[in-house]
């Protein structure tokens, strides 16, 4: 009887502390905006984690901080070879020793596993090593014309993915 009571008595004070969990989780977030010529907006959304708690996986689809990151777009957008329509899509940077590549992903549901069937554009993006490390990770977009370039700068490595407004 007492376990049951306390157990009641306990519970709200649980719901509080799993609620102020998740807005500190989504608090910690980040976004990076480019402004295109035309008022229109790309934004991103992303975990700025430490490389001193996360380990890029080599070659495989990365979450930083176990969440991908979150494209946000109000035009549509030539990336590679592919074209990105007007949306929210999960983006994945891909390490790799010498290049990386980005995936731009249809899934944004929260929690779920990357699924490559869902990739809508991947490419292989621009890589650089840099003299200093960035830490935490660093996102940030360069805008020239109709052009959005991605910078994604994590330890010594730095990447650049253009994306152009259509």
């Amino acid at each position: 009887m007492f376990r049951a009571r306390f157990v009641v008595a306990i519970l709200p004070f649980l719901t509080i502390i799993a609620v102020c969990s998740a807005q500190q989780s989504s608090a910690n977030s980040s976004t990076a905006t480019c402004n295109l010529d035309d008022g229109r907006q790309v934004r991103i959304n992303f975990t700025p984690v430490s490389g001193k708690n996360e380990r890029v996986p080599n070659g495989k689809p990365w979450a930083p901080g176990g969440t991908p990151m979150v494209l946000f777009t109000e035009a549509p957008l030539g990336f590679g070879n592919s074209t990105i329509p007007i949306g929210a899509f999960s983006v994945y940077p891909i390490p790799g020793k010498d290049k990386w590549s980005l995936v731009v992903n249809k899934n944004v549901t929260p929690g779920s596993a990357y699924d490559e069937k869902q990739d809508i554009a991947r490419a292989t993006i621009e890589t650089d090593q840099v003299p200093t490390a960035a830490d935490p990770l660093e996102v940030a977009f360069a805008h020239v014309g109709s052009k959005c370039t991605l910078r994604v700068y994590f330890g010594k490595t730095a990447t650049f993915a253009d994306f152009v407004a259509k």
